[in-house]
């Protein structure tokens, strides 16, 4: 006879309970780009209207190896989200700001120079 998953979830331990939730927190953590529009709950149809582009277009977005910071940044921002580029380094962490927001260029009509 199967067992409903919820049971079999429900009489683990605290523990056992706790490092399935670490586990999955780390998998949502790093994922592709394909899959994070799917996280998100958002069709490609959706995503691409809010980017205002094709369908196609953001499938090829989506499959490309090399992609504009620029671009991935509108992609992240049409979901909700916020893009942060980070450089690891054995002694810590860095946050790379040398990226404009977008919105402040959209809102000047100067040539911003980066570097």
């Amino acid at each position: 006879m199967a067992k409903n998953f919820l049971d079999l979830h429900n009489a683990r331990s605290a523990e056992a309970k706790a490092r399935v939730k670490a586990r999955v927190q780390r998998a949502l953590a790093e994922m592709p780009i394909q899959e994070l529009q799917q996280a998100r709950h958002l069709s490609q149809e959706q995503l691409a209207n809010i980017l205002f582009m094709e369908p196609a277009t953001l499938s090829q977005l989506e499959r490309g190896t090399d992609i504009y910071i620029s671009t991935l940044r509108s992609y992240i921002e049409a979901m909700g989200g916020k893009l942060d580029i980070i450089a690891n380094f054995p002694d810590g962490e860095v946050r790379i700001k040398l990226f404009t927001d977008i919105k402040e260029m959209h809102s000047n009509s100067d040539t911003v120079c980066v570097a």
